[in-house]
């Protein structure tokens, strides 16, 4: 529970007179201008403050007449749990309040947003009805000074408040935000948690932690000892990891006297790019560029051991939240509530059976009658625990009566008796390797109920009251779902989810290594304090140098694994970390956006894999991968924001201040009545509000005056008679702009000072014109798509309709046009295209790195394509497709290329793959070596050493063709030796272990590098580099996920050619179009042709763009057809062609897949030991798969000696001796079981059959061969 409240309860002033109500409704306090851009609570609230902006609400009646409206007797109390619309209130002043000036702050109407809080967002089906006299208030009040035929007033240029988010917050700021949290807040929090060390064998040792700290990144530099500063950069190529040192500073006992000790380092933590540790952080493009480092580089990832690694946005359910959800198998209903805290996390079920509700918990073998339980909280009247589950509620009450009787029919009627009962049922964890005396059941029922049943609601000096309510809150909400089944939850609403960030994840890693650093500090202490005669006196702080490896290689090993172990909670999770992909910048940024499900991916379930209305805006409809993670693998729109924690004590304050009653002084009987809503906060309850409206609205205004954290949500529950505020981490939620008295608040003023720079995105926040809602509060509001669908019901307007798209399909042109899993193609296979990953690209060594050599810009851009900066480092060119027929070469989507095209270098690209050398010294005094290469007796270097030096590595720009050694590395054959001495490092002989290029086509020698590692070892890395022109075979792709291979590549002069000589680069087959419907494509070849015409780039945005009747305008402007079409002349012929062809440019994509990759042929190799069938995959040169399908087909042709070659002869054959007489397979012409050899013959049979029958004997079956010859 919630500290006592600060402040009483301030009742409104009903002396206030409505001239002092005007002089204060535009005076809110105005909001401090930084606090929100690194997520730092805001300041806190003086009661003046909270006093004056109560007083913006209040007018000269008494607060019974505020909830009193004159709307107020067409509600139905006996049926207000049904959701109907919500009455019309008058304004609460009785003029309208003047529009806001400059930064003064002013509130929305009361009535406005009331009218909606129930109804769903974009729905124009459940508008409250409008009576003649509400219709003439909305006229009077709302439209005052307004005609409703006067032209909309819309705001040119609102997008530009985009790239003013992209700078604050958004794609990758979430996961530095949240690894910053990490370090500021998380670190201290755990410390203070576990800030003391005691020994159990010296009662005097005392050893507290005071302080923590993460240093800067740097290494240990082995040649002066001392701590040296690093970047990104050298760690990549290094294979070092991007750490900084973790240092505290304790006090402790040493001898007599307390000592207190600063900097002490435990360990050290990988530092995520761009966070405030990073080295990268604020520094200038030049100063970028000095440390090898691109600009655009979005950060958010690790280093360690010089690979990058991600930690994937990982989706959970929320915690601390109660769930209806229903069985339908069983027919049952359930109401659960997962409970996390820092000491432990449960799950607490409310559970139906046979029309009675019961109480389940795994520390509990049986299940509890709910009065039962409710009794031991100490309800112990049964008249309470009736009214404080079901209220006044005739039909729930006579659903309820059963569970009644079932508690009476066991015989309890006291707490006592009911802790006794539940008691018999408790299962006890034993604390400690001694068993105490056994306890009363009494006691131990207690406990459990108190501390591990609902675990996050507290219960303070055993004060079980708080923990009865909430248990009696979720038994009337399974009441409530039996009698509407409509009231159950949807596990999949993104509202009931929770997004864990890198943050959160390291924070649980880190509490568990630190648990564990004190634990083995603890033993190692009492292991010294234990021995009596210490000739020196005891230092603790030498321990600490034991263990400081610990924190740092548990780090180490998570991220690079992937797999969180968490033994306190018994958490085991795998994948949470994966490689970034630098196949493509977008490639590496759709990776930052990526959110991974822990959903069994193999189920195959459709539920949480459908796309949800509740994710319009949060998530990318769009960007989910094919397959088997359909769905489960989501990525976030493009003006998402996820939450951090912000702190609860604040929200406490203001609620208690603006008529928020604690929940101790509310009887049963007034918790469920008609006006009563319970107020909760991040699910746990902190008391009641007898005039819901007014308090959502009043707790509005504070966030929108910025006195309380802007990420704070608020939103009221009608079916279940609740106002629920969050302030937990992991939520989604996006930036609105708030429209009051049917008018949006951000003006053409603004966002001309936007432009300007004189106002930044946090500036519109804190001046109330924009505010962030989550989902839930979404669904409290009404959203107008436009500013043109702004009427009297809309409380807020987006900000850009294209922004419920992803950073990833956002760079598709016209995606509006196109069906919808063309988008989805394109989301997979723009991360595959090869382009330019980075300004530091040819600097980096990467394992796999492709490059386009002549990227263009698109000539169709979307604004997403230059908030994303995908237009400073693009990946595809501009072709000229003619959309015509041309020979068979073109089916199936097929595409026919122009060879001078590709002479003048369009797809052409460059592939750059690593190899790594490791000089090893080894624990006998020997190590590696890299030797001179061998010289035949002339003193001519040997063919295959002859791309290496006389260093034995191979120079830059070196040819090397397959067989070739580019590093003559040697290492000594007594390397495994295990004698460790003074003659162990002499080398008897040398074994040659070089390093080969393996590769039809040859390489060239891009870059040599040699350093050394962390445990100084010597690094020799050589990059090789190809440069390819597409070929045939090679897979191209345009923006709408239309992919084909190149077919043909053609002459220039047997291309066809229009009347102004203008040669196609590639030709598509028309059957694309008409089942695919990708109109997209159309669209943007017509505005790319007028773009080209007139000398600019057109823009193809979501729902926007340019238009299809202006763009032909130009071409026809431009002497062009309008339609796009062109007269061709066939290069083959001379002759016209007979239709018009549809000719223009779109930027195509060329992708990773190339035949030169995946080319493979084996006419003989090696075999499996195992099987003797040849190996599997083109890496180890095996051999090509004859399937089901193939052998099936085969059959059907009846091709018997053609299947016997394949499948035997040519795979696995094997001569058999095998007895005629038994059956059994002989040895070496003699049976076993015979005792002869004189029936033994020779068959042939593929070894894998052998291999089964010899199986099968294994496990006493006993196969026999009966042989044609043998039959008589």
């Amino acid at each position: 529970m919630p500290p006592k409240r600060v402040f009483k309860p301030i009742r409104p002033n009903n002396n206030n007179n409505n001239n002092n109500n005007n002089s204060t409704s535009n005076t809110a306090a105005p909001a401090p201008e930084n606090h929100h851009q690194n997520d730092q609570p805001p300041p806190p609230i003086l009661l003046e403050e909270l006093e004056s902006l109560l007083n913006q609400s209040t007018t000269n009646s008494s607060e019974q007449h505020l909830d009193t409206k004159p709307d107020i007797s067409q509600i139905d109390h006996q049926n207000i749990s049904q959701p109907k619309p919500a009455p019309l209130f008058r304004p609460l002043s009785p003029e309208p309040a003047p529009l806001p000036q400059k930064k003064n702050i002013q509130p929305p109407n009361i009535h406005q947003q009331q009218q909606h809080q129930q109804h769903p967002k974009k729905s124009s089906k459940n508008y409250p009805k409008k009576t003649h006299q509400n219709q003439s208030n909305v006229d009077n009040e709302l439209w005052l000074s307004k005609n409703l035929t006067d032209p909309v007033k819309t705001v040119e240029d609102k997008w530009q408040l985009l790239p003013a988010f992209l700078k604050v917050k958004g794609l990758v700021k979430q996961h530095i935000d949240s690894f910053n949290y990490f370090v500021d807040v998380d670190l201290k929090a755990i410390l203070r948690a576990n800030a003391t060390v005691i020994s159990d064998v010296d009662p005097n040792f005392h050893l507290s932690y005071l302080d923590i700290n993460v240093g800067e990144p740097s290494r240990l530099d082995t040649g002066s000892a001392t701590n040296k500063r690093i970047t990104p950069h050298e760690c990549r190529l290094r294979d070092i990891t991007y750490s900084a040192p973790i240092s505290v500073t304790i006090q402790y006992t040493k001898g007599n006297k307390r000592v207190l000790s600063k900097g002490i380092p435990i360990g050290r933590i990988p530092i995520m790019l761009r966070s405030n540790k990073c080295v990268l952080t604020g520094k200038s493009d030049a100063e970028l560029a000095k440390m090898t480092e691109c600009p655009l580089d979005p950060g958010g990832y690790f280093v360690v051991k010089g690979t990058e690694k991600v930690i994937l946005v990982q989706e959970q359910l929320s915690k601390n939240r109660i769930l209806i959800e229903t069985d339908s198998r069983k027919g049952t209903i359930m109401a659960s509530v997962t409970s996390s805290t820092h000491e432990r996390k449960s799950k607490t079920y409310v559970v139906t059976k046979n029309s009675k509700v019961y109480l389940k918990h795994n520390s509990i073998q049986e299940e509890i009658p709910i009065a039962i339980a409710l009794k031991a909280y100490g309800i112990t009247s049964d008249r309470e625990v009736v009214q404080i589950v079901c209220g006044n509620n005739d039909d729930y009450r006579a659903a309820f009566s059963i569970c009644m009787e079932h508690c009476h029919e066991a015989g309890v009627f006291t707490q006592k008796q009911a802790l006794a009962y539940i008691g018999k049922s408790v299962k006890m964890v034993k604390k400690g390797p001694v068993a105490g005396p056994k306890r009363p059941l009494t006691e131990e029922a207690l406990e459990v109920l108190s501390t591990v049943v609902l675990a996050h609601v507290p219960a303070d000096n055993l004060n079980l009251q708080p923990k009865a309510i909430y248990l009696a809150v979720m038994a009337r909400r399974v009441v409530q779902a039996m009698a509407n089944p409509k009231l159950v939850d949807d596990r999949d609403y993104v509202g009931n989810k929770r997004l864990e960030l890198a943050g959160q994840l390291l924070s649980l890693l880190f509490e568990d290594l630190f648990k564990k650093f004190n634990t083995d500090l603890k033993l190692n202490i009492d292991k010294v304090l234990k021995k009596p005669n210490r000739t020196t006196e005891f230092d603790a702080i030498n321990q600490f140098r034991m263990h400081a490896d610990h924190i740092s290689n548990g780090f180490i090993r998570a991220i690079s694994t992937g797999n969180w172990s968490i033994k306190r909670f018994k958490m085991e999770r795998a994948g949470i970390t994966h490689v970034l992909s630098r196949l493509s910048y977008i490639s590496a940024l759709g990776m930052m956006t990526r959110i991974s499900s822990q959903f069994e991916k193999t189920r195959k379930v459709s539920g949480p894999r459908a796309l949800q209305p509740s994710q319009w805006g949060m998530l990318c409809p769009s960007d989910t991968p094919e397959g088997e993670a359909c769905g489960l693998v989501k990525n976030l729109a493009l003006m998402t924001h996820i939450t951090t924690d912000t702190d609860e004590e604040p929200i406490w304050n203001v609620a208690y201040t603006i008529g928020c009653e604690d929940i101790s002084s509310v009887t049963g009987t007034e918790l469920y009545l008609p006006r009563h809503y319970i107020v909760f906060i991040n699910g746990n309850i902190l008391g009641l509000t007898r005039s819901p409206e007014r308090f959502v609205e009043v707790f509005r205004q504070f966030r929108r005056a910025g006195k309380i954290s802007e990420f704070v949500s608020i939103y009221m529950n009608a079916d279940q008679q609740t106002v629920n505020i969050a302030t937990d981490g992991g939520r989604i939620c996006r930036p609105m702009i708030i429209v009051t008295n049917g008018d949006s608040m951000v003006k053409t003023h603004h966002i001309e000072k936007l432009k300007a720079g004189e106002l930044s995105f946090d500036d519109f926040l804190s001046q109330g014109l924009i505010e962030y809602l989550d989902c839930n509060e979404e669904n409290d509001s009404f959203i107008a798509l436009y500013e043109e669908d702004i009427d009297s019901y809309t409380t807020h307007l987006e900000i850009e309709p294209f922004t419920l798209l992803g950073a990833v399909a956002g760079l598709i042109p016209y995606p509006h046009h196109n069906q919808s899993p063309r988008n989805t193609y394109q989301c997979a296979m723009g991360k595959q295209a090869i382009g330019v990953i980075a300004y530091n690209q040819l600097h980096r060594i990467d394992t796999l790195l492709y490059l386009m050599v002549y990227p263009h810009h698109p000539m169709v851009r979307t604004k997403t394509i230059e908030l994303v900066g995908y237009d400073k480092l693009p990946a595809g060119q501009n072709a000229t497709v003619a959309v015509m027929s041309y020979s068979g070469y073109d089916i199936e989507d097929a595409l026919i290329l122009n060879k001078a095209s590709l002479d003048r270098g369009f797809g052409r690209c460059q592939v750059f793959r690593k190899a790594t050398a490791m000089i090893k010294r080894y624990p006998n005094g020997t190590y590696d070596r890299i030797a001179d290469p061998p010289r035949d007796p002339e003193g001519q270097v040997l063919e295959k050493w002859k791309p290496c030096d006389d260093g034995g590595v191979a120079d830059v720009g070196m040819k090397v063709y397959n067989g070739n050694v580019y590093i003559n590395k040697q290492s000594p054959s007594n390397a495994n030796d295990n004698s460790v001495g003074a003659g162990a490092a002499t080398v008897t002989s040398w074994a040659n272990t070089p390093m080969t290029y393996r590769g039809t086509v040859p390489s060239y020698i891009d870059k040599v590098m040699v350093t050394d590692t962390e445990s100084d070892q010597t690094l020799v890395k050589v990059l090789l580099r190809q440069t390819r022109r597409p070929e045939l075979g090679d897979k191209f792709s345009s923006r709408h996920g239309q992919k084909g291979v190149c077919g043909l590549i053609v002459q220039q002069e047997d291309m066809p050619f229009n009347d102004r000589g203008t040669c196609p680069d590639i030709i598509m087959n028309p059957h694309g179009f008409p089942s695919r419907m990708t109109v997209g494509k159309m669209l943007e070849l017509l505005s790319g042709k007028a773009g080209v015409l007139r000398g600019t780039v057109e823009y193809g945005t979501a729902f926007g763009g340019s238009k299809a009747v202006e763009m032909s305008k130009i071409l026809i402007e431009h002497g062009y057809s309008y339609l796009g079409k062109d007269y061709l002349t066939s290069g083959i012929t001379g002759q016209p062609l007979e239709h018009y062809v549809f000719m223009g440019p779109i930027y195509y994509q060329k992708l990773k897949h190339m035949v030169l990759d995946k080319m493979h042929a084996r006419a003989r190799g090696p075999r499996a030991v195992l099987t003797r069938q040849p190996t599997e995959g083109r890496s180890r040169d095996g051999g090509l798969r004859l399937g089901e399908m193939e052998r099936d087909c085969l059959i059907a042709h009846g091709a018997s000696q053609l299947l016997l070659e394949r499948l035997m002869l040519s795979s696995d054959s094997f001569e058999l001796d095998v007895c005629q007489d038994c059956g059994f397979m002989g040895y070496n012409g003699w049976c076993v079981r015979c005792k002869n050899g004189n029936s033994v013959t020779k068959i042939t049979i593929p070894y894998a059959c052998k291999l089964l029958f010899q199986e099968l004997m294994a496990m006493n079956i006993a196969p026999r061969l009966v042989l044609e010859d043998a039959i008589k």
